[in-house]
């Protein structure tokens, strides 16, 4: 194998590793174990911020607003329970992979099921990107040198991710279970210990029990008391970002795939349930304040002043030090578990974001390579493309988590109000045409779950939209409307070639009359012999070698040693008195075909075959040129004869191809 060829294909295995055969596919397909971690980890990320967004939006309207929190908290626990119901549902009835996206257009026609994968597209990417870029401010806020040079170490983290799952499924789940393991344990102990305290012990009291809250002005009371709980809600609604992950990765689980997904949903339901109600409880018995601005929103009652010098920790943190007093190591354990589930929760993204898109590509909504499995039968272009995506983000707003989170969770509620309207339709479509007492009990149950999770969702998108369209949800909204006209646009184009295809009216089964192959000549040397041998074996009825004088002294020494050889093709010359070499050849091709409009003409091109990547600069490029502009001509056909260099290290393997008459392996003398 040549040099050239060598260093990307080693590369790709060091990166990728060694690819696997088809029949092994069912081999990389995932067990419940494997199979929560890796959907489990944006869900899970969500918890780790959702109960502290809660918190700072009611700090607006001071200490008192806290008593709130249970409330709102146990009304997301609530959405969460419908919506996992709901799509426990959807894994059954549309086990296919396509989840939201198949939900929609089966019962909602194939606009609304393109509004889905548009916004689950662009919420994958913000996925990755708000996580990655989470994870890398809470690790610059203890590494002076991560903060500085935040956007590069979000880019490398984003790459290394892609590396390991473009290894696989099952090697990215082994990877990535144990710190999602890590992270659901801690939390559990910590809230354990921690409830343990508060029933049986001394209590639990954070770091900020002490201080009080500045409310920002205005009367927080009717109508704006009402508007900040809903908005508080609506940010806490960001724990259910990632549940709609396992509807799309339903092909990644083992027999029965259903069944294990739907299981795989209920513990993630449960885990996130039971974490997002045990932080916030905790949270409000230890004294938590969560603050946008702790300089100006703290205050120190001793002092009547914000804290000097005091650096906000997330909640998380400040629990584990309340809870965890005097044992440090504990609080350092879910500290870095928290850090990494924020850097791995991006990894849900990495296997929803290329199955929804290998669906899309298969109705012909995307590019085709989007569709097919890669060495290691992951869906290879998929996972490069959403890395690139979300590298693009996290450089255009220079790995801000403030103003990237602002264009987050409209994706996933889009897809969920529309994927909830769609099952509510696919329950009455069934119901019309079930006659079985128990079959219709269980779809009008399944239907009044369905529509309360369409009002629930819709609510909570409502409310989203009208408070963060102006801080950066319209980016995301434009994101998804460009992505939904591009995908409109190249289905159109793949719909015009299939009927462009099928159209029996354009395939002539009359052979051309007559046949006209051209040799492009440069000088008389091996390449240009093979190429009027392999010409003249496939008996035109015309042939001819062609020279473009460029140069006069170096056209005249041509004809020369052509008239001297044993070439008993003609060798005809095309003037070029601007020392172009791609039109006058194009003109003349032209003026062949208008000549003989029924005849094919073939242009023979000899081509050097390289082994470094620096000789294709030195060679090939008029070719090139040449080919570019005939491939656009009607009645032409180019073939490329080559000639392998000594470099490509190839060549000793085709001599025979030499050998005087054979024409098995290659044209005779």
């Amino acid at each position: 194998m040549s040099t050239l060829s060598q260093v990307p294909v080693a590369v790709k295995r060091l990166l990728v590793g060694r690819p696997f055969r088809s029949d092994r596919l069912g081999e990389t397909l995932l067990p419940k174990r494997i199979a929560l971690p890796i959907f489990a980890s944006d869900a899970m990320s969500s918890v780790a911020y959702a109960p502290q967004e809660i918190f700072l939006v009611l700090s607006m309207a001071g200490l008192a607003a806290y008593s709130y929190t249970p409330w709102v908290a146990l009304a997301v626990a609530v959405v969460m329970v419908v919506v996992v119901a709901s799509y426990r549902q959807n894994v059954h009835a549309y086990p296919s992979g396509g989840g939201d996206y198949e939900v929609a257009t089966v019962n909602l026609g194939p606009n609304a099921g393109l509004v889905v994968g548009s916004a689950l597209l662009v919420d994958y990417v913000l996925t990755v990107a708000v996580s990655i870029a989470s994870a890398v401010e809470n690790i610059g806020s203890a590494v002076d040198v991560v903060h500085e040079h935040k956007v590069w170490f979000s880019v490398a983290i984003v790459v290394l991710i892609a590396a390991i799952n473009l290894r696989g499924l099952r090697e990215s789940g082994r990877a990535l279970a144990a710190p999602t393991y890590l992270f659901i344990i801690s939390i559990l102990v910590m809230l354990g210990w921690g409830f343990a305290r508060v029933l049986f012990g001394d209590g639990v009291r954070a770091e900020t029990a002490g201080f009080e809250l500045k409310a920002e002005p205005g009367h927080w009371a009717g109508l704006a008391m009402v508007f900040l709980l809903a908005r508080s809600f609506s940010s806490g609604c960001a724990a259910l970002t990632g549940v709609e992950a396992i509807s799309n990765g339903v092909p990644a689980f083992r027999k029965p795939k259903s069944r294990n997904a739907a299981t795989t949903l209920l513990m993630l339901g449960a885990f996130s349930i039971t974490l997002l109600l045990g932080l916030v409880m905790l949270a409000r018995e230890a004294g938590v304040k969560y603050v946008a601005n702790p300089a100006a929103e703290l205050i120190d009652p001793q002092t009547g002043e914000a804290p000097a010098g005091y650096r906000q920790g997330s909640m998380i943190a400040q629990l584990a030090h309340a809870v965890f007093e005097g044992f440090t190591p504990a609080f350092y354990v879910v500290a870095i578990a928290t850090a990494l589930i924020l850097m791995l929760a991006a990894n849900t993204a990495f296997n929803g974001f290329p199955v929804l898109g290998s669906v899309l590509a298969q109705d012909r909504y995307l590019p085709r390579q989007l569709h097919t499995r890669g060495d290691r039968l992951a869906f290879s272009n998929g996972i490069v493309f959403l890395a690139a995506a979300a590298i693009g983000f996290i450089v255009a707003f220079g790995a801000e988590v403030t103003t990237l989170i602002q264009l987050y969770i409209v994706g996933v509620f889009v897809s969920f109000t529309l994927s909830q309207t769609g099952m509510v339709r696919h329950w009455t479509r069934l119901l019309s045409h079930e006659s079985d007492p128990s079959a219709r009990q269980r779809m009008r149950r399944s239907r009044v779950v369905n529509a309360i999770g369409l009002v629930m969702t819709a609510i909570v998108l409502f409310v989203v939209l009208i408070t963060k369209f102006l801080a950066g949800a319209w980016i995301a909204i434009l994101a998804m409307t460009l992505l939904f006209i591009l995908m409109k646009a190249i289905h159109r184009h793949y719909a015009t070639v299939q009927a462009e295809m099928d159209d029996a009216a354009d395939d002539e089964e009359v052979l051309p009359p007559r046949t006209h192959s051209i040799v492009l000549v440069s000088s008389l040397h091996l390449a240009t012999r093979r190429a009027v041998r392999y010409a003249r074996a496939t008996r035109p009825d015309t042939l001819e070698a062609v020279t473009v004088n460029v140069d006069e002294r170096d056209t005249r020494k041509l004809v020369a040693e052509w008239g001297d050889s044993d070439m008993t093709v003609p060798l005809k010359v095309i003037a070029s008195p601007y020392r172009e070499i791609t039109r006058p050849v194009v003109d003349y091709v032209r003026r062949v075909r208008r000549d003989n409009p029924r005849d094919v003409i073939t242009v023979f091109i000899p081509e050097y075959v390289v082994g470094h990547w620096w000789e294709q600069i030195l060679h090939n490029q008029s070719a090139l040129r040449l080919k570019g502009r005939l491939l656009f001509e009607p009645g032409v056909m180019v073939t490329s004869v080559p000639w392998l260099l000594s470099s490509s290290d190839r060549r000793k393997e085709v001599a025979p191809y030499d050998a005087p008459g054979d024409f098995r392996r290659g044209v005779g003398r």
